[in-house]
């Protein structure tokens, strides 16, 4: 093995950390303001929400959509709520694309020359979410910045300028929608407009991290930094995943720290890290790695991990976003009850809507989450409003599948890859169950453990599901399908939805996507 293994690079480690420090630190002068503001988001909470709502409507009264919201006369809260309805994709979709076709002054006043490709994670259909310079400038990259600035703040020894940082991004280049405007996934879009300063400390190039085909990508970017000294990842936790493992194979390594010996931080987002986490602490076992999440959607970013022993997110609510919410229980109703930021719970589910700098007016994002704390205000990304299964009435969400999955595999050794949920109707006996496909990585020592020890930790996690589990009235214990390897991976593939910001859909309603799963198992 050592006679193959290819030939490391040598980068400077701990003997020469302090003269090395010495950009970081310098650099880090420019981030004491923000921390400071961001420090007193839980004094003035209620004043700031409403200053943004107050912005965001001054500055759209003059376009076609506040002139017929007559958003000059609204007052108050209460008048935005009884004046302008909840809005979807679906609703909006006609003013986008005549902002597409270069109509101007539509949903926000200023020029719209990109648009973030977005499929979601429950429809084939693409939506073209305006990306204005407003939610570019402050909210997109408002968050980078402060990522960084919580990152410095709780880890002053960090080298974090010193190296190079690397983005892993979407799989859809930025590409001409017509002659006035662009469209790429999000991640595309940020790159092609970022500071060129940014661009000295980050890897890989423009060309190769924009690169449409994914697994060419993949090749092009461990060819062109195994031997660069990285010590910060950015992406998504199970592409960045595919790729860490890329460069192992590459280089003939075990761990990642062979690789890059400085690593010190995976910000990472788009799904919940749970399941991947000690994956990731198998593949990097170092005291220094620090893991960050962030919440950054097409429509705007909207949280981020600000204390590392904690798993909940600082909702980030001086972006040019005003939140609303809706209680799950009400999500789809005619007339839901939707409350502001200082209205809700904690431990409640809710889905989020939003009101933003990019042109979106109470627009449902498709998200839900549950609130933590108050004062500040910090959550946890519970699910989609349409990835959760309530077929019987347990109200089984994301979050509580994510953290059943990590956990059994603690207890098991097992490693899983991916997988799925969906409910199995069993209409001879008036029940049903979860029907669970998993693609291992390792499988467990016994199946019928793991589901066994899957099924009580659900009921530990989620009072619904014990509730209808109790004497097995409506819900029979869960069973689980194994995948064979590569399952997962070929539904992406057929589906167009390689690498980035694509995802596998947790949990579904309907069985949909487990069907679609089965037969690319069985064939």
């Amino acid at each position: 093995k050592d006679i193959n293994k290819k030939r490391m690079p040598t980068f400077a480690t701990d003997t020469n950390k302090k003269s090395m420090d010495i950009l970081t630190q310098t650099i880090s002068l420019l981030f004491r303001h923000r921390q400071t503001e961001i420090g007193r988001f839980g004094q003035d909470i209620d004043h700031i929400q409403r200053k943004q709502l107050h912005a965001l409507l001054s500055t759209a009264r003059k376009t076609e959509w506040g002139l017929k919201y007559d958003y000059k006369s609204i007052r108050s809260y209460s008048d935005f709520c009884q004046r302008i309805p909840l809005q979807t994709y679906d609703e909006i979709k006609p003013y986008v694309t005549r902002m597409i076709n270069g109509e101007r002054n539509i949903l926000w006043p200023s020029v719209v020359r990109w648009y973030a490709k977005s499929s979601g994670t429950t429809n084939d259909k693409s939506k073209f979410l305006p990306v204005t310079p407003e939610i570019l400038k402050g909210c997109h990259y408002k968050g980078g910045f402060d990522c960084v600035a919580i990152y410095l703040r709780n880890n002053p020894e960090s080298r974090f300028f010193s190296k190079k940082g690397l983005i892993l991004g979407g799989s859809h280049s930025p590409s001409p929608l017509n002659s006035e405007a662009h469209q790429g996934d999000l991640s595309a879009v940020l790159l092609q407009n970022l500071n060129p300063l940014v661009n000295l400390i980050r890897v890989p190039k423009k060309p190769i991290i924009l690169m449409d085909e994914w697994e060419s990508k993949i090749k092009a970017i461990v060819e062109s930094t195994w031997k660069t000294d990285v010590n910060s990842l950015s992406g998504v936790p199970s592409w960045m995943l595919v790729l860490i493992k890329a460069v192992l194979q590459k280089t003939g390594s075990e761990y990642l720290t062979d690789v890059w010996p400085n690593m010190e931080v995976f910000f990472h987002g788009g799904i919940s890290f749970e399941p991947y986490r000690d994956q990731y602490k198998a593949l990097i076992p170092s005291d220094r790695m620090h893991y960050m999440e962030t919440y950054n959607a097409s429509e705007g970013f909207f949280g981020l991990q600000d204390n590392p022993e904690e798993h909940s997110l600082l909702l980030m609510i001086d972006y040019s976003v005003f939140y609303e919410f809706i209680p799950i229980n009400e999500v789809g109703e005619e007339h839901p009850t939707v409350l502001p930021l200082e209205a809700v719970e904690v431990g409640k589910n809710y889905a989020m809507v939003i009101t933003t700098s990019g042109g979106l007016w109470r627009y449902q994002i498709g998200d839900t989450v549950r609130f933590t704390s108050l004062y500040p205000h910090k959550f946890v990304i519970s699910g989609r409003t349409k990835n959760f299964i309530n077929a019987f009435g347990e109200e089984l969400m994301v979050d509580n599948a994510d953290k059943a999955i990590s956990r059994v595999c603690r207890q098991t050794g097992a490693k899983v890859k991916e997988y799925t949920a969906a409910p199995l109707f069993m209409l001879d006996k008036a029940k049903g169950r979860h029907q669970w496909m998993i693609e291992f990585e390792k499988m467990p020592p016994s199946l019928d453990d793991f589901a066994s020890l899957l099924d009580k930790t659900l009921q530990q996690l989620n009072s619904d599901y014990e509730a209808k589990r109790y004497k097995e009235i409506s819900l029979q214990p869960l069973e689980i399908r194994v995948a064979r390897e590569g399952t997962f991976y070929e539904w992406l593939r057929r589906k167009g939805k390689l690498g980035g910001q694509h995802k596998i859909p947790r949990l579904s309603n309907d069985r949909t996507f487990i069907e679609e799963l089965g037969k690319i198992c069985d064939s």
